[in-house]
């Protein structure tokens, strides 16, 4: 049928839908035309095409099958005729027809042209998301995000948004969570009703745990069907309760944008989890006239200072000590310029828990890398000896190795966080930077302080040569210590590289024995979630497409979300991952061992990753010879994209 009869007017847009000889005589079949689906049927010799979509439930048409000349609905059995679109259950049920011409190169179908778009609920939350800087999304795109995922759409066409469509929303979340910790402004992570939210929470744990800022955004069945146990209904407020700051269910009558914004404020203020649940029906209402939210007037500046009397005790208390040392936590991070003039000042040792890893340069004199279960014993050695700890932004966690039992000066701008597990000397309230310059402004100095930089410099010249006699231990059987690979990484880590690092007997070795000079570092920290490493460098790479990213991780962490792999690889993401692959979990292992259990059920079965990378498309080698380490390494940061070096770890050194 050509239909050259028909006045087709003059909005009708025409699509080739398939060659003339790919549909049979009696078959239907779906075929996209333009933003439509249609069911295209051949019919003695004819061609006919209606909508794909039942009325009953949505049923897709094209995918029943052709019985007495009727469509049946491969859903609820519904009969529909393949040419006028009627319905055999009376005319309420007509599907609407579309014309068709048979031309030379194929079949083609015609369809109204779209009608201008009207703005949505979702476009108000999305342009306010964008006010607010968000502009970065990890998600899964689905039945029940539909709506907010085309407002998305047409956000990242107008160059406002960036989307990663990850493979598994745990991986979103993580990712999320690294680009928070990284630029301390929150990316979105995105996810459908049911599992794909509930996939989301273990990241979200994570960025609530080490309190970075992440907005999720969930979306959900419609409301007419909630609370009645319908497909992937669950409540979702309350499955969020615990891990967000925020938690809200966006509805037909909200206040859409200023949903949006508390979101935001309490993810940036409180740096944690902003969560909105997105009804099916909701994301697709006409909303106009509703203007967009954005952060002017909003917010206040936190950077406040001490409380006069705290100060002065803590000046007090640095006066009386002649070896003061300072400690610094991740919530130090944006103000270390400040913390390392005032430890200048003193020519006070700077230690930091695992969490800040890289704030401090340890080729800086007063630096003396990580203190703790992944620390130095430079560290440890200078704690140990101090008769003041003066400690920024750190939580006082079980495995930071802060010691209990020495005078301390905590600062921090929580108040929580002040004798968060047991009291301190002097607990100071105020912003890190701000308290620091405070400190360093009313000074007042022991008169017999002891100048510490020779002791440190004395310290890492022992520890270096011990460093140095592991990383050159030939085994010979084929493996490779995690000493020799953190060696070698020390000479070739870019300056300004971003390091992820996963959970395991690797991130121990790396606390040790890499040595960071100005790289920022981002770890699962009070989590210590294993399968962090790898979607943190997606996080990280879009927070930072001009800086090298290095994921390093186990193999066990690795094959939580190694299909994020392909993800790195559709992106183009330049990201080098040094893979320690010791076939086992090995530090559940050395645990068992500690226990004095057998050593049970840690063994892991691996593919070889190095081939797997190579299947993705990207760089891939694997290394079982110490002298090789570096050049392999050298080559895969070269490596203009995805690079996976898989170095075969022994799992009994590191």
């Amino acid at each position: 049928m050509t239909y050259d009869n028909i006045d087709h007017g003059r909005n009708m847009q025409w699509h080739k839908a398939i060659d003339s000889e790919s549909l049979d005589e009696g078959e239907v079949t779906v075929c996209p035309v333009g933003l439509k689906s249609v069911a295209l049927t051949k019919l003695r010799g004819e061609f006919g095409a209606i909508d794909n979509r039942c009325p009953h439930q949505g049923g897709p048409l094209g995918q029943g099958t052709l019985e007495n000349g009727k469509i049946r609905c491969p859903w609820h059995g519904f009969d529909f005729d393949p040419f006028t679109g009627e319905a055999a259950g009376g005319p309420d049920f007509d599907v609407p027809t579309y014309p068709v011409e048979v031309r030379a190169d194929g079949v083609y179908v015609g369809t109204p042209a779209p009608a201008p778009h009207v703005r949505t609920v979702s476009d108000v939350l999305v342009e306010t998301m964008t006010n607010w800087g968000v502009d970065t999304v990890f998600g899964m795109v689905g039945h029940s995000n539909l709506g907010m995922a085309e407002a998305m759409h047409r956000a990242e066409t107008e160059g406002k948004l960036r989307y990663f469509g990850i493979r598994h929303e745990g991986a979103a979340a993580f990712a999320a969570s690294a680009y928070g910790k990284l630029t301390g402004r929150p990316a979105a992570c995105f996810g459908i009703a049911g599992p794909g939210s509930t996939n989301l929470l273990t990241g979200l744990y994570d960025a609530k745990a080490d309190r970075a800022p992440v907005l999720a955004l969930s979306g959900n069945v419609d409301s007419s069907v909630a609370g009645k146990g319908a497909f992937q209904d669950i409540d979702l407020l309350a499955a969020f309760a615990d891990v967000s700051t925020y938690s809200a269910m966006v509805r037909s009558g909200s206040d859409h944008a200023e949903l949006m914004t508390m979101a935001l404020k309490h993810a940036i203020l409180e740096r944690g989890v902003g969560h909105l649940v997105l009804p099916d029906e909701v994301q697709v209402l006409a909303a106009p006239r509703q203007p967009a939210s954005d952060p002017t007037g909003r917010m206040p500046d936190l950077r406040v200072g001490p409380p006069a009397p705290a100060l002065e005790e803590a000046l007090d208390r640095i006066a009386a000590a002649a070896r003061p040392v300072v400690v610094v936590g991740a919530g130090a991070k944006y103000d270390m310029a400040q913390v390392i003039s005032l430890a200048e000042r003193l020519n006070a040792p700077i230690l930091t828990t695992f969490k800040a890893k890289g704030q401090i340069s340890d080729r800086h004199p007063l630096a003396c890398g990580v203190l703790g279960r992944s620390g130095t014993p430079v560290a440890s050695w200078m704690m140990n000896k101090a008769d003041l700890l003066l400690v920024f932004g750190a939580s006082f966690s079980n495995h930071s190795g802060i010691s209990p039992y020495k005078p301390t000066v905590q600062v921090d701008t929580d108040p929580l966080m002040l004798g968060r597990f047991q009291p301190v000397t002097v607990p100071v309230l105020g912003d890190v930077g701000v308290t620091a310059c405070a400190l360093a402004e009313g000074l007042r100095i022991h008169p017999e302080i002891v100048d510490q930089r020779p002791e440190i410099a004395e310290r890492w010249a022992v520890w270096r040569t011990e460093k140095a006699r592991r990383a050159v231990v030939a085994r010979g059987n084929g493996r490779v210590s995690a000493a020799t690979v953190f060696h070698v990484l020390n000479g070739l880590a870019p300056e300004n590289a971003v390091m992820t690092v996963d959970v395991g007997n690797h991130a121990y070795s790396f606390g040790r024995y890499f040595e960071p000079t100005s790289q920022a570092v981002l770890m699962s920290g009070y989590l210590g979630s294993i399968g962090f490493g790898f979607p943190a460098a997606l996080g990280a790479w879009a927070a930072g497409p001009d800086r090298p990213i290095i994921a390093v991780t186990g193999d066990g962490g690795f094959g939580q979300y190694l299909a994020e792999f392909t993800t790195a690889v559709k992106y183009d993401m330049n990201i080098t991952h040094i893979l320690l692959n010791n076939g086992e979990l090995a530090k559940i292992s050395e645990e068992q061992r500690s226990a004095e259990y057998a050593v049970w059920q840690t063994s892991l079965l691996n593919p070889d990753f190095s081939s797997l990378a190579r299947d993705c498309g990207a760089y891939g080698k694997r290394v079982t010879d110490p002298a090789d380490v570096g050049s392999v390494i050298a080559e895969a940061l070269e490596h203009p994209g995805p690079a996976m070096v898989e170095i075969m770890t022994d799992p009994r050194t590191h």
